[in-house]
């Protein structure tokens, strides 16, 4: 073998050598290469653990604060709601006990403002409520069955008031009987009187009906009749402002206006000194109405009086609860305002009296009123006269007083100086003089006060 063909053979020698390692180098390189990857993902697969698991942390973090923060919420709640039911059992339900007696006293609201519009304040806000709805219906409950207790105590009392009274009519007709023993006689059916007016007040408070049967009565005869009813009723002026003569109230609601009249009057009696005079006047206006004005001379209505009469006489109120009534129950304006709703009467006590006192103003409506005839029905001795008009007194002349000359035609007469002199002496000769009695005056008149008694009376079923 030559040296060229042994160097040509090296040369492949070599050549495949560096070939093979040239494969061997490029193969290394791409599995570094390979692995490089292997390596880079894993770095970011570890970063990308490492990353979630600071999440983890941070969300396990936040978690445990946001569990912290609502453990210290609900325990803050939990207090608040311990205050709110302490501030209900203390607070709250007492006031509302005293609130439904009587409206000024204010029941207090929620004691943490947070809870305002929440669930729970809507549940605590809603309790009072119920409570109110469940003791005003157990107070109605019980309030009916004293009514109607009350009510049928009183039809008996009423029954035999009525036959008490048939009796003392009868005796006071007799005329045989001694003075000492008329006057008891009067005085027992003035105190029955009375008895009967308090207890037909309660039955009219507690639902029943006036109790009276009448029959068409004239307005002056009602209200002197009512005014009879009363203890004091000598302080009663009742004066007719117009001729009322012919003019009367229908049976139905005779008894119902003298109702009214005589528990109005009764007020003004009772809240006014006992020399003073309560004064009644009749008037009948322009739209056919009657009006039955008091006027008393007391110290007047407070504004929480004023306002709570006010609504009990309106008539508003359907029904009104004997436990409102005071202790003992004031009955006075409750039947008033009852005897308003059925019979459509209007009653005001906005205005005061001219004495400073308060002054009640009765109005009977034209279908109540009817017109009566004098010749069969007869008005009793005791009904209101119409007041009459005011007269200027003139000054008498003095007896020793030149005769003034006469003017002359066309000239205006001057005006003279007189001696001033006093009648006083002349009237009350005058008025002491005793007037000379006639036995038959007198019976007539006793008769006519009987008959007076008898036509002012309501007629019972009894009678």
């Amino acid at each position: 073998m030559t040296l060229s063909s042994k160097i040509a053979l090296a040369l492949g020698v070599l050549s495949l050598l560096l070939a093979v390692w040239a494969l061997l180098l490029a193969r290394s390189r791409r599995k570094l290469i390979r692995r490089g990857k292997e390596l880079s993902a894993e770095a970011q697969a570890a970063s990308s653990r490492a990353q979630a698991a600071e999440g983890r942390a941070r969300t396990e973090a936040q978690n445990r604060q946001t569990a912290e923060s609502r453990t210290h919420e609900a325990s803050t709640r939990e207090a608040e709601l311990l205050d709110e039911v302490r501030h209900m059992v203390s607070q709250r339900l007492p006031a509302l006990a005293l609130h439904l007696i009587s409206s000024h006293h204010p029941v207090p609201g929620l004691l943490h403002k947070n809870l305002v519009g929440s669930e729970a304040g809507q549940l605590l806000d809603a309790l009072p409520e119920a409570v109110s709805g469940i003791v005003l219906k157990e107070r109605r409950r019980i309030d009916a069955a004293a009514r109607a207790a009350l009510r049928g105590a009183t039809q008996e009392s009423q029954a035999l008031s009525y036959r008490l009274q048939t009796n003392i009519v009868g005796l006071q007709h007799e005329f045989s009987a001694p003075p000492r023993l008329t006057q008891s006689l009067l005085e027992s059916d003035h105190l029955n009187e009375q008895n009967l007016r308090l207890t037909q007040r309660s039955a009219i408070v507690c639902g029943g009906w006036p109790g009276h049967v009448r029959k068409d009565t004239y307005v002056g005869e009602v209200v002197s009749g009512a005014s009879s009813r009363l203890r004091g009723f000598e302080r009663v002026n009742i004066v007719s402002r117009h001729s009322l003569s012919r003019i009367g109230v229908v049976g139905r609601a005779a008894e119902p206006v003298a109702v009214v009249c005589a528990e109005l009057m009764a007020n003004a009696l009772e809240h006014s000194r006992d020399d003073f005079m309560v004064d009644v006047t009749l008037v009948q206006t322009g739209n056919g109405s009657v009006c039955i004005t008091i006027d008393d001379a007391g110290k007047g209505m407070t504004s929480e009086a004023l306002a709570r009469g006010r609504g009990l006489i309106s008539g508003e109120q359907q029904e009104v609860m004997l436990l409102e009534l005071g202790d003992p129950p004031s009955m006075g304006f409750a039947a008033i305002g009852r005897l308003v709703a059925d019979y459509g009467l209007r009653v005001s006590i906005d205005n005061s009296s001219p004495y400073g006192g308060v002054r009640a103003v009765v109005s009977v409506p034209e279908n109540l009123l009817t017109s009566m005839d004098e010749d069969a029905t007869p008005p009793s001795v005791l009904a209101p006269q119409p007041a009459a008009a005011p007269q200027a007194h003139r000054r008498p002349a003095a007896p020793d007083s030149p005769a003034s000359p006469s003017a002359p035609n066309g000239a205006a007469e001057l005006p003279q100086r007189r001696r001033r002199f006093s009648a006083t002496a002349t009237n009350d000769k005058a008025a002491v003089a005793p007037r000379p009695l006639d036995p038959e005056d007198t019976g007539a008149l006793w008769s006519d006060f009987q008959s007076g008694l008898t036509n002012g009376r309501p007629v019972t079923d009894s009678e």
